[in-house]
């Protein structure tokens, strides 16, 4: 490089050291160039010759920042014997910004802003990254992609089971296996699928009140799927978090938008007494609007032509 090419109050940054920022060109002298950094609150020299430096030039269009935060969009860019004076909107007027007054720290978003300023990776990232995409597209492709990376054993007759039901749309079924043949693998893998290949995004486990932890810990354990439990005393808490404009507003129109808890996730797990003993739940719950629901130990709901019991009416 030419000592002409760098005039102080020019804005560059290293190669090798792209975290310094923005630097701005302080000394000239012989065959030695002195950038300050403000963002790092450093100087350095380089040798001219061999400076592992890029000049920063903002384009048409582009976001600039000044030092003291405003935010601008370059709409003309003039050269006054070597440092660059921005014309720049805020979106009411046009300011002249010179590059001295840019801010330090500086984000290359753009393809041609980061390979001016050498901030490219190796190519072994690229290809990892283009195997790593490839890979993932043939998982979406797979016939078996919402039945693999569950941390089960693959018993033939769940997966034939899961397969099945999964493949339909709206599945509606009854796991009747003995007892430890494994019917909440069955579910799970089943339950799994559906969100993983987008069937289902919001899903509803109800099961008795002593096994809601068992639930949660295989879901999790498992299939990875986090759900959120849902009981009286979250229920009421998420009630009471409803805005007071809201309220007020239901008040003054008699209208019911109130907080629905169950519309808080997409995955809710929790006990069937508990919508059987609170009226507002269960309406809740109902109107949530869910695209799948699972029944735990629905062997015990009773119906008869005569009666149904409450727990058979709620699910």
């Amino acid at each position: 490089m030419e000592t002409s090419e760098f005039v102080i109050g020019q804005r560059w940054v290293s190669h090798n050291d792209s975290v310094l920022g923005l630097g701005i060109v302080t000394d000239v002298s012989g065959r030695r160039v002195t950038l300050g950094f403000p963002a790092a609150d450093e100087e350095r020299t380089y040798a001219i010759d061999n400076a592992p430096l890029s000049r920063i030039i903002f384009q048409l269009g582009e976001e600039i920042e000044t030092f003291d935060g405003a935010k601008y969009i370059v709409r003309a860019v003039e050269d006054l014997d070597g440092v660059l004076m921005y014309h720049a909107d805020d979106g009411e007027n046009i300011h002249p910004i010179s590059e001295v007054k840019l801010a330090g720290s500086v984000n290359f978003s753009a393809p041609h802003q980061r390979l001016f300023a050498g901030q490219f990776e190796r190519n072994g990232a690229f290809r990892l990254r283009v195997a790593t995409l490839q890979h993932l597209d043939r998982l979406r492709a797979s016939p078996a992609q919402g039945l693999i990376g569950a941390r089960t054993q693959h018993l033939p007759h769940q997966i034939y089971i899961a397969n099945e039901v999964a493949r339909r749309h709206a599945p509606r079924v009854l796991l009747a296996d003995e007892v430890g043949l494994g019917k909440t693998i069955e579910a799970g893998l089943i339950l799994h699928d559906q969100l993983q290949t987008g069937r289902a995004h919001r899903a509803l486990i109800v099961v008795p009140d002593s096994l809601v932890h068992q639930w949660l810990v295989e879901m999790l354990r498992r299939f990875n799927l986090h759900f959120s439990i849902i009981d009286q005393s979250r229920y009421d808490a998420l009630k009471d978090e409803e805005d007071d404009v809201d309220a007020l507003v239901n008040h003054i129109f008699g209208g019911d938008d109130s907080v629905n808890p169950f519309e808080s996730e997409q995955l809710v797990l929790c006990s069937l007494d508990f919508l059987v003993n609170s009226e507002k739940a269960r309406k809740d719950a109902q109107a949530a609007g869910w695209d799948m629901m699972v029944v735990d130990e629905a062997h015990h709901l009773e119906w008869s032509p005569e009666q149904a019991s409450p727990e058979y009416q709620v699910v």
